[in-house]
């Protein structure tokens, strides 16, 4: 296995100070391997990593290192809502009807958002920051349940049709004051795109990179295979993978309640929140996994499967063709997956104990 994505890993990586380390890996008795440079470092409150394989792999790691820390960093930089500065904050902060020129990373992003959203009835919206606040798991951290008053008062705010985007003029408008735009459901997996294409610029045809359980890949591993990444089993102490997938040319992104929660009265209370209800989804899911060309598309489809429920999401993604795992939570604390026919067709397998 490449890589299982795990939160709670990169986060014991970051405590640790994991910053841009170079890595061989051994190789296995029998196995011939090709090389193999594995980089790693901090970005977007988690710790990135990549891998390039094949020849070009060693002379590549330090321009490596060095482009997509800047890709992942430019990403922060123009739509954390943790940055006063950032383009993403500045517009937050603005009144209707003001156009505010941004980047066309920016921009791409809010448009590719927009897409998402309206193929997913508003499953997935840009526009959740208020609701996000309001249960803590903004930039305040102080979590809480809010009251129906409140949480029915939010809903003229949230609105992923309130914000225009004119890629022509470069200029993002807001229909109404209140709007605002929270990207942390599709601004990691659109960093590990730009971060593939600064790969690409340099050359490299083999490759894996990752940020915050967002992962795209090309080519083949050291072994000369597509790319084996874990689907971690949620809850998991210590983290193990329930699924292996094999990649090649293809980007993979998981949305679940096991990552950013808190509980209160014997629920459990997930950063997943319904744009509908403004409250976090509830249902059997623990985890929902997509594959896709573009990590940004796959980030925000599986968020929007994940609020759309483990029947509603499943048919709507067998309609619409797309790969997805969706892991849920059964009696006796037992999880079972379904695959759609799409992500069956890619050939995972049950990880090994």
């Amino acid at each position: 296995m490449d890589t299982l994505l795990s939160p709670r890993r990169r986060t014991l990586l970051k405590a640790l100070g994991a910053t841009a380390l170079l890595a061989g890996c051994g190789e296995a008795p029998g196995i011939a391997r090709r090389p193999l440079a594995a980089i790693q470092g901090p970005a977007m409150g988690t710790v990135w990593n990549a891998k390039l394989a094949g020849p070009l792999a060693e002379s590549l790691a330090g321009k490596a290192s060095t482009a997509v820390a800047a890709a992942l960093e430019g990403v922060v930089a123009r739509m954390s809502t943790y940055l006063e500065s950032s383009e993403l904050s500045r517009f937050n902060a603005m009144a209707a009807g003001k156009p505010l020129a941004v980047s066309r990373e920016t921009l791409e992003v809010l448009a590719l958002a927009r897409v998402v959203s309206e193929a997913t009835s508003g499953a997935f919206d840009a526009t959740i920051a208020p609701a996000v606040d309001a249960w803590g798991f903004g930039p305040s951290g102080k979590r809480r349940v809010p009251s129906s008053d409140e949480l029915a008062a939010l809903a003229a705010r949230i609105d992923w049709r309130a914000i225009a985007v004119d890629r022509e003029a470069g200029t993002l408008t807001k229909a109404r004051d209140g709007v605002r735009a929270d990207l942390s459901g599709i601004a990691k997996g659109y960093g590990v795109d730009l971060a593939a294409r600064a790969l690409d610029a340099l050359g490299a045809t083999d490759y894996l990179v990752e940020a915050g359980g967002e992962v795209r890949v090309r080519g083949r591993n050291a072994e000369g295979k597509p790319w084996r990444i874990g689907i971690e089993r949620p809850d998991a102490v210590p983290q193990e993978a329930l699924l292996v997938v094999p990649l090649d040319g293809l980007s993979m992104a998981t949305s679940g309640d096991y990552r950013n929660f808190f509980e209160q009265d014997g629920r459990r209370f997930s950063h997943e929140i319904d744009p509908a209800t403004r409250e976090p989804a509830r249902g059997s899911l623990a985890s929902v996994t997509v594959v896709a060309n573009d990590c940004g598309w796959a980030d925000a489809m599986a968020t929007a499967l994940f609020v759309m429920g483990a029947e509603r999401g499943r048919a709507f993604a067998v309609e619409q063709g797309i790969a997805a795992c969706f892991i849920e939570r059964a009696e006796g604390g037992r999880l079972a997956d379904r695959q759609t026919p799409a992500f069956a067709r890619l050939g995972a397998e049950r990880a090994k104990a």
